[in-house]
């Protein structure tokens, strides 16, 4: 399976993995020029990935945390990356009342008035009260606690796509 990803070339490789933080060829094209001779598994690569990302600017970690879309934003469905959709309807936040839909509005609006970045959270594995609640407790956190948690929830993510990809025969 390694061997699959250590022959791409590197279009077919950015391509594979560009989206796995948000948005941010650059780590795909990072990680690609780490690849050197292989990587020796898929722990390998996701280890070299993640460690990109651990490694980059507080400004690009903001610029990769702005990558992400807001949760259950009705008006943004349609244009949101095919990771994210799948991420957020698997949650059930494509079903979402309109109550709820208006409170995820609220807290997206005031989320990001607060700490200049959307809400970010691992959605995989959740439900939208599950989402939701633990959205009602993170707007009230300090900021430099926050920002710590969204690069959390982004290298969670991450890791939940690498899987993915693995799962999938990469």
């Amino acid at each position: 399976m390694i061997n699959n990803i250590n022959k791409l070339s590197e279009i077919q490789f950015i391509k594979i993995f560009a989206n796995i933080f948000e948005n941010s060829q650059f780590i795909a094209e990072a990680l690609y020029k780490k690849k050197g001779d292989g990587f020796n598994d898929f722990e390998d690569l996701t280890k070299k990935m993640l460690n990109i990302f651990e490694n980059t600017t507080k400004e690009q970690k903001l610029k990769i945390l702005n990558a992400h879309p807001d949760l259950a934003d009705k008006a943004k469905i349609a244009s949101l990356t095919s990771d994210s959709k799948n991420e957020q309807n698997s949650a059930g936040l494509d079903q979402c009342t309109e109550n709820e839909f208006n409170e995820f509005k609220k807290l997206n609006d005031l989320y990001k008035k607060k700490y200049n970045f959307p809400f970010i959270l691992a959605a995989k594995g959740k439900n939208k009260n599950e989402i939701l609640n633990n959205f009602r407790k993170r707007v009230l956190s300090e900021p430099e606690i926050e920002f710590d948690e969204a690069i959390k929830q982004v290298k969670q993510i991450a890791s939940l796509r690498l899987k993915e990809l693995y799962d999938k025969g990469y």
